[in-house]
């Protein structure tokens, strides 16, 4: 899935030109503590509930705040997951996204990221997840889909995320083929891969969810 497809089409931008007041009431009315800032169809960046709280005086323009932000903004071709990423390093609940000349097109939501993650991992077929800890210098996706593979498994999805206490460790989620990850687990393990989490899919569809659930929280995101 492509940012253009995650356009969340009902948040809209605010001009330099417009008040503080009328931030205020879009934010309250869509539920946001955050909106993107434009000019001339150029992304400024995002002001915040908070920035604008903090001046005490609604009658202020844009253009007089300080926004925050100004890089948190993605191709419109880029993958779903290099919106996680960027909401991630920029702390953001809204990531910017423009065409090939520059030009603002739309903001997606965290909540909609999220949700299209979790999509990504549910409906590829049936199967189990496994997350793996490792340093990044030894992860080879190459090595880890042959070792997978020679169990007659295959991967259907996988997420690499930093681990946010040393960045020279990752975590890697497979969504594998396999409901019964049993030899594939000691497989990895043998080959001294070091499995953190397991989780299985399930008939019942609130377990899944939950399952699910704990898996984006565990990945923090």
């Amino acid at each position: 899935m492509i940012a253009e497809e995650l356009i969340n089409q009902l948040i809209p931008a605010l001009k330099l030109t417009d008040t503080a007041e009328k931030a205020i009431i879009w934010m309250e009315e869509l539920k946001t503590n955050e909106l993107p800032v434009i000019e001339n169809r150029i992304f400024k960046g995002l002001i915040t509930e908070d920035i604008i709280l903090e001046s005490n005086d609604l009658n202020r323009r844009i253009s007089d705040f300080e926004l925050i932000s100004d890089n948190c903004y993605i191709n419109e071709n880029q993958h779903l997951f290099d919106i996680i990423r960027l909401a991630q390093e920029c702390d953001s609940e809204l990531v910017a996204i423009i065409n090939s000349k520059g030009e603002f097109l739309g903001v997606s939501r965290h909540e909609d990221t999220m949700k299209a993650f979790a999509n990504t991992l549910a409906v590829q077929g049936r199967g189990g997840i496994l997350v793996l800890e490792m340093r990044y210098i030894d992860y080879s996706m190459a090595e880890i889909s042959r070792l997978i593979e020679s169990d007659d498994a295959k991967i259907f999805g996988s997420y690499l995320s930093l681990d946010h206490q040393d960045q020279n460790y990752v975590y890697l989620t497979l969504k594998i083929s396999k409901e019964d990850l049993t030899t594939v687990i000691a497989t990895l393990e043998r080959f001294n891969y070091k499995i953190i989490a397991k989780f299985h899919d399930s008939v019942n569809a609130d377990t899944e969810r939950e399952r699910l659930d704990n898996l984006l929280n565990f990945l923090n995101i």
